[in-house]
Parts: structure tokens; sequence; C-alpha cells
């Protein structure tokens, strides 16, 4: 398996395993009921300890080694399958009966975030091809480009070693030498891929002086902005969340009775378990591509299916009617695209794409 290949597994396996980290467990255990907790000496009367949480009945072979694995990193409990019919086909109930306190049944919103949003990068790393961004005319190789970027990682360690030699602080400098290497990386990726660069892109002197470099950067060079995305973004994406709650707070604000009975948190339930249901969305497109499925079976996953979602979510979550489940839907799909605008201007600004 080629490297991405692996570390697009890592990064699924990584998901899981925080998703877990914030899952409570529900339904483990083997019945034990007598004798000490074998991690902290408390008498067990069930088939969890008490005190610490810890199983009564632990395992001590390979075959339960891979068992833990894969429960622990992509099982989730039992409760990952009374979440996923409900996720899918009744959004709204889901997201209603997990804000009025029923928890224990369901996947938590952060959990089921974490996992579908890795195993969607993931999947679009390992299954959803290279990212080849081409303009006629201007083609232009990487070579220049991968030798202008070895120097500048030189020089970065040529000032470091001086630093160092002079017991100067370097921390800035590690930081702007961790940057050019991992440049150089997706520059010598790209070039040994195929991929190719694109032509200069002229930013409007309107744009402020902060965004325009970065901005700039980006256009100049679309084939290593969309690997950086592919490669990178899954770890700011937790930022889409609170990006869109303001949206969804504004579909409810002009009515009194609805400022009173919803708070932020729930709007927050209902924003991330929404983005982990595109994310597993976005997982089957990949998937069924990845098979050749016919391309409206394809258009129909992409632009139908998150709509109908979005309705049934607003619609249920939030008990409004089907005309004012309607309006919000059509809003909410505005807001969405304005939400993913200000995410990649984030990440621009980060120098994550840029």
């Amino acid at each position: 398996m080629e490297s991405g290949g692996i570390e697009a597994v890592g990064d699924a396996a990584l998901g899981g395993a925080l998703a877990r980290a914030v899952e409570p467990a529900a339904g483990e255990g083997h019945g034990e009921s007598s004798g000490a907790c074998l991690n902290c000496g408390t008498a067990l009367i069930g088939p969890h300890c008490h005190q610490c949480g810890q199983a009564a009945h632990v395992h001590r072979s390979v075959s339960a080694w891979w068992h833990d694995l894969a429960h622990g990193v992509l099982h989730l409990d039992g409760k990952v399958w009374r979440t996923l019919p409900l996720l899918a086909w009744y959004p709204g109930e889901l997201t209603r009966r997990y804000v009025a306190g029923e928890r224990a049944r369901f996947v938590s919103p952060l959990a089921l975030f974490l996992f579908s949003v890795f195993v969607m990068f993931a999947a679009i790393h390992n299954l959803g091809g290279e990212v080849n961004v081409d303009r006629p005319g201007v083609r232009r190789g990487l070579a220049e480009e991968v030798r202008k970027q070895a120097d500048e990682v030189a020089k970065l360690e040529a000032r470091r070693g001086a630093a160092v030699a002079a017991r100067q602080p370097t921390a800035e400098l590690e930081a702007q030498l961790k940057n050019a290497r991992e440049e150089l990386v997706l520059l010598k990726t790209m070039s040994e891929r195929g991929m190719v660069k694109g032509g200069i892109v002229r930013v409007s002197d309107d744009v402020p002086a902060w965004l325009r470099k970065p901005l700039a950067k980006a256009g100049d060079n679309p084939s290593l902005t969309l690997y950086k995305l592919q490669s990178n973004a899954y770890k700011f994406s937790w930022a889409l969340i609170p990006i869109s709650v303001p949206f969804l707070w504004l579909l409810f604000l002009h009515r009194g009775r609805y400022r009173r009975e919803y708070k932020a948190y729930d709007h927050l339930i209902f924003v991330t378990y929404s983005i982990a249901f595109i994310s597993l969305a976005l997982v089957a497109v990949v998937l069924l591509k990845a098979l050749h499925a016919p391309s409206a079976l394809l258009g129909l996953l992409v632009f139908a299916v998150p709509p109908v979602h979005m309705y049934r979510q607003l619609r249920g979550a939030y008990q409004v009617s089907r005309i004012g489940a309607a309006w919000r839907t059509a809003a909410l799909l505005l807001f969405a695209t304005w939400a993913l605008s200000l995410f990649l201007l984030l990440l621009v600004t980060l120098g994550v794409l840029g």
C-alpha cells in the first residue's frame, strides 16, 4: 500500500479513536459482579467498577486485542446501529431526543462528527483520485519550484544551525523550517504524480492586504491548494460547527417563542449531526464513484439528498410547519454555502491552503 493509503487508514483510525475518547461506553462488560476491580481494587457490584469505570472482565489474548481495536475504532458500541438509521431518515427526531436528554441510547453528535469527518477525508484521500488542475496555455513544470523550495529549506537549516551555535532562540526558525519542509514534500509529490501548476491569478486591490498574499498564492497554484485541502483541511474541520451555528440561530430569531424554547446548545447538536450526515453521504459518493456508479446516482446524492435531509431535520427537531421547514431549508442551503466559504477563508488565512 502506498504511503497515501497508509495515511488515509491512519486518519480514519485516529478519527475513530478520538470519537471513542469522547463517547461514553454502553453495554460493555460480561456480567461479572463479584470480586475486586483489577484497576483500583474496589469491590465489584456489576459488570463495571462504579469507582473507575473499568469493565470487570478483561481479556489477555491476541484475538481480544483485535476485537478491542475494531470495537474501539470502528464500532462505537451498539449505539451506532440505533443512531445511523435515525440520522439518515429521522434526523429531526434524533436531534430532538438527544437534546431532550435521551443520551445513552445514541452516539453523541461530537463522537459521530469526529469519526465521520476523518473517514470522509480518508476516503477522499485514498479513493478520490489525484487532484489535477490544468489551464490550457499556462502549463508549467514544477522542477523549478522544487529547486527553489529546496534552496529555501537549506537556507533555513543553515540559519537554524547558526542560531544553535550562537545559543540564540530557535523556536521561530523551527516553525518556518517545518512549514518549508512540508511545502517541499507537497511540491515533490505533485511533481512525481504529474500534477500541474496553474497560472498566476491577480487578486483585487480591494482585498485586505493581510489576505492578498495567501489568496494570490492559492490562485497561482490551484493544484497545490486543492492537494493541501485534501491533506490538511480535516484538522480544522471542527471550525465548521461554530461557524454554522450563528446562521442557524438567525433562522429562528424573528419568532419570540423560538428564542425562549431553543438555545445555542440545541443548534450545536443540530449542526453537528447535520455535518456528520453530510460527511457520511460524501463517503458514500466517493465509494460509489470508485465502483463506477452512474453519474445520475452520484448527482442525486450530491444535489438532492442534502436539501431533503435538512428539511426533515428542521421539521422534526424544531417542530415547524411544512412551509416553515421549506423556507428555512432554502435559507440554510444558502447559509451553508457562506459557512463553507468562511471555512475556506479561514484555511487560507492560516496558511493551510495558501
